[in-house]
């Protein structure tokens, strides 16, 4: 099993920045894949940014693609999520996933072996 623990989020003004970090524990191999998906109330969760711990290989939905940066620390089994130039939109509860055995990018909702327990970000204009 593997255990996902967020921190980072909170308010931010419009055009602000935040970092969110996300800390893997249990089983990680190094065909997991870690990412970030959020989501609104009354929307489906939403993929965000995602990386493939082996090779730091990434991938980024459209609406952040130049704003959001995905890194890792392999050896912590940690990644992070950058957020700069951010919105109003990106108000939303940012969920940590994690795609444990030979994962593809983008990761999708149905490949999401274990989730975190979410961390809010606000963007207030």
């Amino acid at each position: 099993a593997v255990q996902l623990a967020e921190s980072g989020g909170g308010s931010v003004q419009a055009g602000g920045s935040a970092r969110l970090s996300c800390a893997a524990s249990g089983t990680v191999y190094r065909s997991t894949c870690l990412g970030w998906f959020r989501k609104v109330p009354g929307q489906e969760r939403e993929g965000v940014a995602f990386i493939y711990m082996d090779n730091g290989t990434t991938s980024y939905a459209d609406p952040v693609k130049g704003r959001f940066t995905i890194s890792r620390d392999s050896a912590e089994n940690t990644v992070y999520l950058q957020m700069t130039g951010l919105k109003p939109d990106d108000t939303a509860m940012y969920y940590c996933a994690a795609d444990v055995y030979r994962c593809t990018l983008p990761m999708v909702l149905a490949s999401v072996d274990y989730w975190g327990q979410g961390t809010q970000v606000t963007v207030s204009s």
